[in-house]
Parts: C-alpha cells; structure tokens; sequence
C-alpha cells in the first residue's frame, strides 16, 4: 500500500527503500501493492488474487496482495485514503464515489481513477425450495440479507427495491457477507439473500449442494424500474446450470465492476498493472471464468469514472479508441 513516503519518478519508495538510498545503498525490498477486494464468498478475492499473481510474476520490483474487505463502498474509501493501492469496486458505487452523491453524499472521492472494468456482476436474489418466496413482492415481512455493510450488493439492493417501492422498513434486513448469508438460509435464520457477484460464486455453489435454492427472476417491469433508477442497471442471463437445481435461463440485473485506482498513483505503475492484466489475461481467466469478460472492448463500454492517464498510454499504445468521457 501506499506509504508515507518519497514519491519518486515511479511512484512511491517506502521509508526503508529511502533510507537505503541516503546511504548510498541499494533498494531494500520489492515495493508493495495491495489490492481490496471482497469477502472470500465472493469473485472479487480470487480475482483479486489472480491480478496479485499476474503483478508478482510479471512486473519487476513490484509485489501484490488481495485483502478481504467489505467490498465496494469499504473499497472506495481505501482508495481515498491511501490505506490500498487498487480496489475492486460494483461501477454504481464508483460512480457515487466519484461524484460526491448517493452513499457518498458529501464525501466526494475526485481522487478514484479507473484502470478497467473487469466484468460484470449478476444481482442473485437467492431463497430455498418451499420458502413460499418466489418474487420480489414476497420479500415483504422476511428476513432478507441485504448484504454485508460497506458492500456493493447493500448499494444495489437498496437500489432494486426501493424503485419497486419496498423499503427497509418492510423487511427485517439483515447486514451479512456472502458466506453468512449463505449459512443463514441454510440454517433457517434468514428467508432470502442477496448477492450482486460473478456468477457462478462459491458461496451459492456450495448452498446449492446441500439446499434447493431458487433464484428470484424479476418481472419486466421491476427490472425497467430498477434500471430506470440506476443507469449502471442492465439485463444479463444468468446461464441455466450455473448452480444445482437452477436449470432454466433467468433473466437478471448485471452491473459492471472497475478496477480502480488513486489519481495520486505514477503514471508508469499505472501502465504496468493495465498492460501486465490484459498480456496476461489467460491467467486471470484460469483464475475465474468472469475474466472472460475482461476486454479492452468492455472497458471502454462500462467504465463510469475517467481512466487514470496511465491505463490511458497503454489503451493508446494498442490502439483503442477511448471515449472522452474517461479521460480525466
């Protein structure tokens, strides 16, 4: 992470790096990055594992670390404050950062730069086999994990229900990460959960092996009127077979999800982590398969802050036409 330190031509050396060179020594040990990610139910740690393996094989000097976090807004503010170095983050809490509004009203992240958008999250809304919940309005008077605090996924279902006119105050909302959600309706504390995450994810994977799960599809207007609510909303299939027992196609919310960066990082670091993921991408997607997502294409197509100036040389150096909404 980011040091107190002298900020160099390369970004920033750490204090024993700098005071290694007042003695006329060499650098002392590789310069640490870490990279805040999610909860280990979901996508965003062993993605962020993957991006950590690809900078520690690939870029000299440097040596990276995927941190659990609370995921998107916990992420944001990490970014802000220097505390990491890169954050995965859902591109409607970014965007909130970035502007100063939403769950960030009055506490405005200028700072937040992207490097990409790395692919996109389905909204699962999750209950078991004879729950009686079969759509969104039977949510009403039941104990709903709304996701962990901090999270993306409280962002968005907050988002999904009040535009379809449910409030907190008509559930008994529950604040759990992935892997508590999962073990809540498992054991019959909860009624029903929601995840916004790649898909298929391990927590839902491992529920399914043991429970019958139901995904919730919502109707077509409840996603018009969520989509109508956040513009980073759109429909995406969550593909038959994903999880055990859930064999037809459902149609469900997608949102995409941004690496990100401070402003405040070298240009040269910047470019190194963009061109070392995308030469490398195979081995992200050996990682997960939600890698597959992970295009220049997408990046230029899903990204909702500017890019940082350094992510912007390597797309120009192959290339790519970036639009002028993300140059800073």
């Amino acid at each position: 992470m980011f040091n107190k330190a002298f900020r160099g031509p390369f970004g920033l050396l750490g204090t024993a790096a700098l005071f290694a060179i007042s003695l006329g020594a060499p650098a002392l040990a590789q310069q640490q990055l870490s990279i805040a990610t999610g909860g280990t139910g979901g996508v965003y740690y062993p993605v962020g594992g993957g991006l950590a393996e690809i900078i520690n094989t690939h870029i000299e000097g440097f040596s990276a670390t995927a941190e659990v976090t609370g995921a998107s807004v916990e992420n944001m503010g990490l970014i802000a404050t220097g505390d990491v170095d890169l954050a995965i983050g859902l591109a409607d809490t970014v965007a909130q950062a970035y502007l100063g509004t939403g769950r960030f009203e009055g506490q405005q992240l200028p700072m937040i730069r992207g490097l990409a958008s790395i692919y996109a999250n389905m909204i699962h809304i999750v209950a078991l086999e004879g729950s009686g919940i079969t759509s969104l309005e039977d949510l009403r008077g039941k104990r709903v994990s709304i996701g962990a605090p901090g999270s993306g996924t409280e962002v968005n279902a907050s988002s999904i229900l009040e535009a379809n006119g449910i409030t907190y105050d008509d559930i008994d909302e529950q604040r759990l990460n992935f892997n508590e959600t999962a073990d809540a309706l498992s054991n019959g504390d909860i009624d029903a959960g929601f995840w916004s995450v790649g898909a298929p994810t391990s927590s839902i994977l491992n529920l399914a092996t043991t429970q019958d799960i139901v995904i919730l599809e919502l109707s077509e207007a409840e996603l018009a009127a969520a989509m109508a609510a956040d513009s980073t909303f759109a429909t995406s299939t969550l593909a038959g077979g994903s999880y055990n027992g859930v064999d037809a196609d459902i149609t469900v919310l997608g949102i995409p999800n941004v690496l990100t960066v401070s402003s405040e990082m070298s240009d040269d670091v910047a470019y190194a982590i963009t061109k070392a993921m995308f030469e490398n991408i195979a081995e992200l997607q050996a990682v997960h398969p939600a890698a597959n997502e992970t295009t220049v294409e997408f990046t230029m197509s899903a990204t909702p802050v500017p890019l940082h100036p350094g992510a912007i040389r390597y797309y120009e150096e192959i290339g790519a036409t970036i639009p002028d909404a993300l140059r800073p």
